[in-house]
């Protein structure tokens, strides 16, 4: 792969799956990632101050509480802020969703509650002594740019790349097994590290050489027949039958006015497409 300006001025992060390919993510810059705390510290400000304006009575009778409420509310908000939304939006905040970088894994897979607790809590620490100077120098000197709470929590920042969703994982209803019930609930059932390693796989395939692709998807297509319980069709190819899970994680896209919606939502008779009996539970 011939490297992006982006990457070559952030710097890569390289994850060797156990299928012994690799995917590179754009690590996020200070610059970029200061911008996203910028404004993640003004809604910050912005909350707490309207919290403490709901607590103004109670401020007002007992003054030398006020100061003291102002810290622990501060601090409160500011916590939740960071580990509600990192938590819900995978690894995002207003900051870094406007600023296009999301936290992650060392591994290359979704951070939890876990880690974005442990790296907002840090905060404390890389703070010190103004304006995150321990954190930004820590960042700085670090070969994946990450502050203390990201080397507590084995997290870096990434910098989200665009990219289009091959043709194949959009034809929702082309493919008799996407019509398939069974199918469909079996593929909803995978776990989170499936889903995003098949999506991920999906996304980025055409970034591979030929060899390494032919390899991943070789390992996927059989990982996705034991995971589902399923015998893949004979007609699919691995790299098509993992295409077809990933389309089938995919949400339905929502029908047009007058059209009638695809899959397993059409009720029109007829028979039934070759590729949704071929494959079979064991």
């Amino acid at each position: 792969m011939t490297p992006t300006p982006d990457t070559l001025l952030d710097g890569t992060h390289t994850v060797l799956t156990p299928e012994y390919v690799e995917f590179r993510f754009t690590l996020a810059g200070v610059y970029s990632r200061f911008l996203a705390w910028l404004m993640d510290a003004l809604i910050v400000g912005f909350v707490a101050t309207v919290v403490l304006l709901v607590f103004q009575v109670a401020m007002a009778a007992f003054p030398g509480f006020a100061s003291a409420l102002g810290i622990v509310v501060y601090f409160l908000v500011d916590w939740g802020y960071g580990i509600t939304l990192e938590t819900v939006w995978a690894g995002q905040t207003v900051g870094k969703r406007v600023m296009s970088l999301r936290v992650i894994q060392e591994s290359g897979v979704r951070i939890g509650f876990y880690h974005a607790a442990l790296r907002n809590l840090a905060r404390v620490v890389d703070r010190l002594p103004l304006l995150y100077l321990v954190g930004g120098s820590v960042a700085l000197v670090s070969r994946s740019h990450q502050r203390l709470g990201d080397l507590l929590a084995g997290t870096i920042v990434v910098r989200e790349r665009r990219l289009k969703v091959p043709s194949a994982i959009e034809t929702r209803g082309e493919e008799g097994l996407l019509a398939d019930p069974l199918f469909v609930s079996r593929v909803k059932r995978l776990s989170t590290e499936e889903r995003e390693l098949v999506l991920s796989a999906a996304l980025r395939r055409e970034e591979l050489r030929l060899e390494a692709r032919l390899t991943l998807f070789s390992a996927l297509g059989s990982r996705l027949q034991d995971s589902l319980a399923m015998e893949k069709p004979a007609h699919l190819s691995d790299e098509k039958w993992t295409l077809l899970v990933a389309a089938a994680l995919l949400p339905a896209p929502a029908a047009r006015p007058g059209r009638p919606t695809s899959g397993p939502r059409s009720t029109s008779p007829g028979p039934r497409s070759p590729s949704a009996t071929s494959a079979y539970p064991r």
